[in-house]
């Protein structure tokens, strides 16, 4: 029963990753994600992509805020799997 929540808990993760590259990519392919349909996608992003914005040093055009913010998930996904395998199987 805890497999399917730490499954559950890195597919989330996983899919917040897929949205921050969406996010990302939409901007140089001239997606409108302002449309009703797809306005979800920066209100759940945004607010961490933002955080992100404001600490790191300005460094130009180059807005590394969204590679910030993927990395950030990436590195929270890794290690509470890592943290949650360990727990599950005692080691």
């Amino acid at each position: 029963m805890n497999d399917i929540f730490i499954r559950a808990a890195r597919n989330l993760l996983t899919l917040y990753m897929l949205l921050i590259l969406v996010r990302w990519v939409a901007s140089w392919i001239e997606f409108d994600m302002m449309a009703p349909r797809w306005r979800w996608i920066p209100r759940l992003t945004d607010p961490l992509i933002d955080l992100m914005r404001r600490l790191l040093p300005s460094m130009g055009p180059m807005d590394f805020g969204p590679i910030a913010a993927l990395f950030l998930v990436w590195l929270v996904r890794l290690l509470s799997w890592n943290l949650l395998l360990s727990v599950q199987f005692g080691q």
